[in-house]
């Protein structure tokens, strides 16, 4: 058995822990280094400076890129530039049928596949009536209530709801993480606490 001396392994210690990988110690396995860390923004497509400089206006940026007419054509690169690349969005409610409330996971692409030609055929407009944040060094929360109509002329939204928008800033910009959301229903009227913005 080859055995290193007190004086060597201190030496062979300090490398390893200054990130000198290459040293192997007699009779233990290295593991390998990690692949570096993929830049996210790398992966998605240039944001607009202004809809990642804060986390209300990345939520504001949302309710504009998916609002629009009948026939309108949504700028989807623009949606794509707030996610994270491994962001997640989520719908909750109650299944009509069979009474059961379940959410279901979805990429944002998954979004603009299967959400996207109804908005852009029937019109949808969400417009945000009140939010509040909660923020602590770099993560964020911000519950946004929301009417959603088929035109932005409509008297009347034919739905509202809350989102919860969770996000993150890397230094450099702020990430949409996670949204979860939920139609307001009889059993679960909006609070009026929730009717008012607290920043």
């Amino acid at each position: 058995m080859n055995i290193m001396t007190g004086k060597a392994r201190c030496a062979a210690m300090a490398l390893l822990l200054s990130g000198g990988l290459a040293i192997t110690l007699p009779g233990v396995a290295m593991a390998q280094p990690a692949a570096a860390p993929v830049d996210p923004s790398t992966q998605v497509p240039a944001p607009r400076p202004g809809d990642v400089s804060s986390p209300h206006a990345a939520v504001t940026a949302l309710y504009q890129v998916i609002s629009g007419d009948a026939g309108v054509k949504r700028d989807w690169n623009r949606f794509r530039s707030l996610f994270h690349p491994r962001a997640q969005m989520i719908p909750t409610g109650k299944n009509a049928q069979t009474g059961q409330i379940g959410a279901r996971v979805m990429t944002p692409e998954d979004y603009v596949n299967i959400s996207g030609p109804n908005l852009e055929k029937n019109g949808f407009h969400e417009v945000e009536l009140a939010y509040r944040e909660e923020r602590y060094g770099n993560i964020s929360h911000i519950f946004t209530t929301y009417a959603a109509r088929r035109k932005a002329s409509d008297a009347e939204p034919f739905m509202r709801g809350i989102n919860s928008v969770q996000l993150f800033n890397d230094g450099k910009r702020w990430w949409v993480l996670n949204i979860i959301w939920s139609p307001e229903t009889p059993e679960h009227p909006i609070p009026a606490d929730y009717m008012k913005s607290v920043k």
